[in-house]
């Protein structure tokens, strides 16, 4: 049996190369897909937790955590689709579609 230990680290891992995939990159995508990987981290962490404590209420979080992160995938796709059309570049800086 894996430590409960090794499945933290791995989650505070890949919870700080989304962090700095996040700060470091320009494109939407990259961006999006960052915020997916520190979702992810932290349901290996949830689930980690739950299992080392015996209890599921960290498995009932992680479907949580799926379903918003499966709708933010959908609208932040076609809000980044629509914005590729639109201006042309999936640039972060370039896109200033909602400065006032």
């Amino acid at each position: 049996m894996v430590p409960t230990n090794y499945y933290l680290i791995l989650s505070a891992i890949l919870f700080g190369l989304g962090i700095v995939a996040f700060v470091f990159k320009r494109n939407i995508i990259t961006l999006f897909m960052a915020i997916e990987l520190m979702l992810n981290a932290v349901n290996l962490a949830f689930v980690a937790f739950s299992q080392s404590l015996g209890k599921p209420d960290g498995e009932v979080f992680v479907l949580f955590v799926i379903v918003v992160a499966a709708a933010e995938a959908a609208v932040g796709l076609g809000i980044i689709i629509l914005t590729a059309r639109n201006r042309r570049s999936l640039n972060i800086e370039r896109v200033d579609l909602m400065k006032l």
